[in-house]
């Protein structure tokens, strides 16, 4: 064995160097493994692994049996679900839009769940939904009837009172007594329709738009499909807008978005204490339709006809408010009332209940700006100033709607003359409408040409359901019994249904 060389003086200089940089080296990893794990520490590390180790009033998070955190919040703060949770809130949802007749919905949705084509429950459902989807049968938009309200009375002691210590016969009772229903009749209105197997639908339900190269829609009839023994039928509300002559007279006084963000209706009671909730057609039907899914086709709700002259849902928004100018009597003395009032918060606020309204199914459309009437007496300059005020200060708050609900129940065309051809009906299609409704007292009436829809529709108000129980005409016996709805509260002197 030969003796080791002995070591040079410089080589131990690099050697005390080599050992002096590894020493270094090995305290720095020591300290950044302490000052990584004294941060880890401070964010909570410990609560990762020690159950229940988390602070007083946040939230704990365990450990579950693979090592996976359970409810740990994804880079965008979201739960993350497990594959099974996903899997039943995808069939939650699909169950729920079957209900309403969306089979193609349903089935759309199970196909997003993983593994869907060899999951025995998601197969099952599939073939359930195909099966009743192949069994649905067609009805034509010309046997779909329409029906429509105005603002419900909740008070009939006041809604059918006389006024400022009138006796006898009022004008004004009158009206109400002819044009308006009950809180009661509305809600066995529903519940009669509803047993007898009818489904609402909206009006888009029933037609297809197409755009030509020249900007011209077209539409063409679609059917409804639902299960034998159903029956479809589209609902509106005429002049939702809680007109200052209203005031007093029982019912809502606008609408408002409620704490649970759906539409609901503020109330002024008889002793001047306002209290909100169901006090008008659109939360009334819309607690109808949580409670029978069934009863509404592919979550439809109605359609909304807003004149303007007094502000839209209750708020005073229309120019002659923030102007000061063609103000009618109700009007000032409501200004008077409310020193504090602005215009633009107010616009802002049924901005924001309209925008509430829609995202709940409902549709709007154009009762004209002042409620005019669009028959023969109706030049059309009057009805192009009309369009125009409507289209300046009602539709910036609701949104743009090709549909408009004639007020008086007037058309612009008897049902026998050339629609398209009119002059009037020309302007309006110019001005992006192309569905058009009417008052109409027969069953159906639906005319579905090139450029337009045309509907009649069905009042099912007081003076229709005198005329069934006590009239001798009954022209609702195909929707409801008329005497049971009939209020009691109601009055029946003749004098009071005369139109």
């Amino acid at each position: 064995m030969s003796a080791k060389k002995p070591t040079g003086r410089k080589e131990q200089k690099k050697r005390k160097k080599r050992n002096a940089l590894i020493a270094k080296t090995v305290l720095l990893c020591v300290l950044i493994v302490v000052l990584f794990g004294a941060i880890w520490l401070v964010t909570g590390g410990a609560e990762r692994i020690i159950p229940g180790a988390g602070h007083s009033g946040s939230s704990s998070v365990s450990a579950s049996s693979d090592g996976q955190e359970e409810n740990s919040p994804t880079s965008t703060g979201t739960p993350t679900q497990s594959p099974e949770d996903q899997k039943a809130a995808l069939i939650s949802q699909a169950e729920a839009k079957a209900v309403q007749y969306d089979y193609d919905g349903a089935i759309e949705l199970l196909n997003t769940i993983e593994g869907a084509d060899q999951d025995a429950d998601v197969i099952t459902l599939i073939a359930d939904y195909e099966t009743q989807k192949k069994n649905l049968v067609a009805t034509t938009p010309d046997k779909v009837t329409h029906i429509f309200f105005h603002s419900l009375v909740v008070d009939p002691d006041r809604g059918f009172s006389m006024k400022d210590g009138d006796t006898g016969w009022n004008s004004a009772t009158a009206g109400f007594c002819q044009w308006m229903t009950t809180v009661d009749e509305f809600n066995a209105i529903l519940q009669q329709m509803y047993d007898r197997g009818f489904v609402l639908v909206d009006l888009d339900d029933m037609i297809e738009r197409t755009t030509d190269e020249n900007g011209t829609v077209h539409i063409t009839a679609k059917n409804i499909m639902l299960p034998q023994g159903k029956t479809p039928f589209v609902l509106s509300l005429d002049d939702l807008s809680y007109y200052h002559s209203y005031d007093g007279r029982g019912t809502a006084s606008k609408m408002i978005i409620g704490d649970d963000g759906k539409p609901t209706c503020e109330y002024v009671q008889a002793d001047g204490t306002t209290v909100v909730g169901d006090y008008d057609c659109v939360p009334i039907l819309d607690a109808f339709v949580e409670a029978h899914p069934d009863f509404s086709y592919k979550g439809a709700k109605g359609t909304i006809a807003l004149t303007g002259y007094n502000g839209i849902l209750g708020y005073r928004t229309d120019y002659t408010y923030r102007d000061r100018v063609d103000l009618d009597n109700d009007q000032q003395a409501w200004l008077d009332a409310h020193p504090d009032f602005n215009w633009d918060e107010e616009c802002a606020q049924a901005k924001a209940v309209a925008e509430c309204l829609k995202a709940d199914g409902w549709k709007f459309a154009s009762h004209t700006w002042g409620h005019i009437k669009v028959g023969p007496n109706a030049s059309l300059e009057q009805i192009q100033t009309d369009t125009q005020k409507w289209k300046n200060y009602v539709e910036p708050l609701i949104g743009e709607t090709d549909k408009i609900i004639f007020a008086h129940g007037e058309d612009l065309a008897s049902w026998n003359e050339d629609y398209a051809s009119s002059p009037k009906f020309q302007y309006l299609k110019s001005q992006g409408f192309n569905v058009f409704c009417n008052v109409d007292s027969s069953q159906y009436f639906v005319q579905i040409e090139d450029q337009f829809l045309r509907m009649g529709r069905r009042n099912l108000d007081g003076y229709r359901l005198w005329e069934a129980v006590y009239g001798g005409t009954d022209r609702l016996s195909d929707l409801i019994d008329a005497s049971s709805v009939f209020d009691a509260k109601r009055p029946t002197d003749a004098s009071y249904y005369s139109l």
